[in-house]
């Protein structure tokens, strides 16, 4: 048998008119298979992930799509001069993802099988993008509240938030702010009831003390964790955090290999780990993270704020076989416009997801409906995150009007 090539790499633009921009690779062989990547963007730094993938794309013509690991690790040693970034590790997690999608076809097996075959029989996904504008309702807490009870209608018992919603990342936070995300998370758990997980996201923003103080209020309405409540370069911080607290602490999304998560595995300081597929170096990576952990007794949740199509399969692959798996990320408000783009979308029921039988990942587009939402050709775009003046800075003086 003639050994399989790869010929070429191709990229597709993807404006799903929610969340952000979505960036997709397909790799091509000579016999005709192709596998489908996802890289994980930010607003405004597509055009870098786009051009590592070019870059690492000249380099991959005439490779063997069996050679995964030896491709990730001489693209890190040689191309990137083992100067690792995020939107180098972003780019090559597409490249890996879609390697084992072409060597999951080729030998007709879906791709938890060659990882080592399934540890579960269906998967654990929780919501994410549920407040987002296109779910209705205002950002008041009877607003998400509402939102809240929809997506439990959609079958989830699981779900996540930020408390201080569109407050500015940073390390301290004002006292309105503490007492208005007190009452987000007291309305939304009075809105779901006692069975619904609530995940509370914090995205890095605050020092330990106020991290700390914030915990202590609103443990009494049963958060299933904190979510980086202190930048995860400072492991101390979450250490501190992490034994002050009496519920679950996680980071790691913005971690991106192996060596990056073995500080944070030796310091002790989470409980769960949330690398994402699709900046973590790939499904072996995220393997690999994931089998580091396990003699830590550390928990991973894979993270997963991208599309609800090769990302969201490569997630469920991944989640099917590692043994100290929990829950997984999935993004609610994307679900519909992916679905119109893939041939056979991700069916999620009652926040489960069956592992597919498919060769491969088990996703395949529609190239006709998935060429109408090219952000690039049609020129759309999100605005990207606005960067504070030194005038918006804390303290002002509006911080401290109080309503008696």
């Amino acid at each position: 048998m003639d050994q399989m090539k790869i010929i070429n790499i191709k990229l597709f633009y993807f404006y799903p008119n929610t969340a952000k921009n979505l960036l997709l690779c397909r790799i091509e062989t000579d016999n005709g298979l192709y596998g489908w990547g996802e890289a994980y963007v930010v607003l405004g730094k597509e055009k870098s992930v786009e051009q590592y993938l070019i870059g690492i794309g000249e380099h991959l013509v005439g490779r063997d799509p069996f050679a995964i690991r030896h491709t990730v690790a001489a693209m890190y040693n040689d191309f990137a001069a083992r100067r690792g970034s995020a939107d180098f590790f972003s780019a090559i997690s597409a490249v890996e993802m879609a390697l084992w999608d072409i060597v999951g076809k080729y030998v007709g097996q879906p791709v938890y099988n060659l990882l080592g075959g399934p540890s579960r029989e269906r998967v654990r996904v929780y919501a994410n993008g549920w407040y987002d504008v296109s779910f209705g309702d205002d950002d008041s807490p009877d607003g998400m509240a509402r939102r809240a009870i929809r997506v439990k209608k959609m079958g989830f018992t699981a779900m996540k938030f930020d408390p201080f919603m569109r407050s500015p990342w940073r390390n301290v936070i004002t006292k309105q702010e503490e007492d208005a995300a007190v009452v987000m998370v007291r309305t939304i758990r009075d809105a779901v009831g006692p069975n619904v997980d609530l995940l509370i996201e914090m995205h890095r923003r605050l020092s330990p003390f106020y991290a700390i103080r914030f915990a202590d209020r609103i443990v009494q309405y049963n958060p299933y964790w904190y979510e980086e409540p202190c930048i995860a370069e400072n492991i101390s911080l979450l250490k501190q955090v992490k034994d002050a607290i009496s519920f679950p602490v996680v980071a790691g999304e913005t971690m991106y290999n192996r060596y990056e998560y073995l500080s944070l595995f030796e310091s002790n300081a989470v409980n769960i780990i949330n690398p994402d597929v699709c900046s973590c170096c790939g499904i072996t990576g995220l393997l690999d993270i994931a089998t580091m952990a396990e003699p830590h007794h550390i928990l991973v949740s894979p993270h997963n704020y991208n599309s609800t199509t090769v990302a969201l399969a490569a997630t469920v692959h991944v989640s099917a076989v590692i043994s100290n798996f929990l829950i997984a990320e999935t993004f609610v408000n994307l679900k519909q416009v992916c679905d119109d783009v893939v041939k056979q979308p991700i069916i999620i029921d009652n926040g489960f997801i069956d592992l597919p039988k498919s060769p491969g990942l088990g996703i395949d587009f529609d190239l006709d409906r998935l060429n109408l939402y090219p952000y690039q050709k049609v020129k759309k775009q999100f605005p990207v995150k606005s960067v504070a003046q030194y005038q918006d800075e804390f303290p002002k003086k509006d911080d401290f009007i109080y309503v008696e």
